[in-house]
């Protein structure tokens, strides 16, 4: 399928900005860049409200009429971009789509803070809130994980590796082998917001020199972890974008937990690219993928 109508508009109203690739900046200016293309949510609901989650900052979103479950969700932005201001707006969708209350953990940041800190934030605050979860209302054995991106492949390894009793994970766009050669990392290499050459900036910010060589260790690529760790994975939901270097990867794995049993769903959206998550204000299709993911975590939250 070609590019999505209202996604080519959204690229050509970025292309108008004029910021240079992310690959060509230093992070400092590429947080600033994509600082400045925030717009505030405009849905309200009746909680929102910061707690400290073992050490972590994270951030509640209680729907009207919240169920019982909670469901943590870690930002993308290629372990080196991202808050918890610029997920806000989809975790305020997320909660109201499922109807369940929604956490966000603002995990620490590459290069300042490399691998593993970012897993280590995120372990630590899933099993705070997973031990904590009656004194928040949530009933703690209704618990599931999900990112979009970074926040995917971290969520991935929470899962495998935090020993905290998960319901599911939603899984967007997910980076799960960081050795990034997939055949849609070179098909989709540029144009399509996220570049190859992006990735490798991310992923070697988020590395390091010290790391640089354990692209291939599955402690850093969940897609090569052994078959025993994947079939500890909760069931899953799998959203890739047709114009996205991460889509193979993010296919295989759910190829490979559906292979070992796990109950996986995939769904590809045709004609978009990655981030378009974070775009329902303007795309059709990221409406229909917060939808589903509600429903999912619905399903599965109870």
């Amino acid at each position: 399928m070609a590019l999505h109508p209202q996604t080519a508009v959204v690229l050509e109203a970025l292309k108008a900005l004029g910021n240079p690739p992310i690959h060509e900046v230093d992070p400092a200016t590429a947080r600033a860049n994509y600082a400045a293309m925030r717009v505030a949510s405009t849905v309200a609901l009746p909680e929102i409200r910061d707690l400290d989650a073992g050490g972590v900052c994270t951030r509640l979103y209680r729907p009207a009429a919240a169920g019982g479950g909670l469901f943590v969700y870690l930002h993308g932005g290629g372990w080196v971009l991202g808050d918890l201001d610029s997920h806000d707006d989809v975790c305020r969708k997320l909660a109201v789509a499922s109807g369940h209350t929604v956490v966000a953990v603002d995990y620490r940041l590459a290069p300042e803070h490399r691998a593993p800190a970012a897993y280590d934030d995120c372990t630590a605050a899933t099993r705070w809130l997973h031990a904590h979860a009656a004194d928040l209302g949530c009933d703690p054995a209704r618990v599931g994980i999900g990112g979009d991106s970074a926040g995917g492949h971290l969520a991935t390894l929470v899962a495998l590796h935090a020993g905290v009793p998960l319901r599911c994970q939603l899984l967007v766009y997910p980076v799960t082998d960081l050795r990034a050669t997939a055949p849609s990392h070179a098909e989709n290499a540029e144009g399509y917001i996220l570049t190859a050459a992006s990735m490798r900036w991310f992923i070697d910010h988020y590395l390091g020199p010290a790391l640089a060589a354990e692209r291939a260790d599955p402690r850093h690529s969940p897609l090569l972890a052994p078959d025993a760790d994947l079939r500890r994975a909760p069931a899953t939901l799998v959203i890739t974008a047709q114009y996205d270097p991460l889509r193979d990867e993010g296919e295989a794995y759910a190829a490979r937990l559906a292979g070992l049993g796990v109950p996986t769903s995939l769904v590809r959206y045709p004609g978009q690219v990655h981030a378009f998550f974070s775009m329902s204000e303007m795309l059709d299709d990221a409406r229909s993928a917060i939808a589903a993911s509600g429903a999912f975590i619905r399903t599965h939250l109870g």
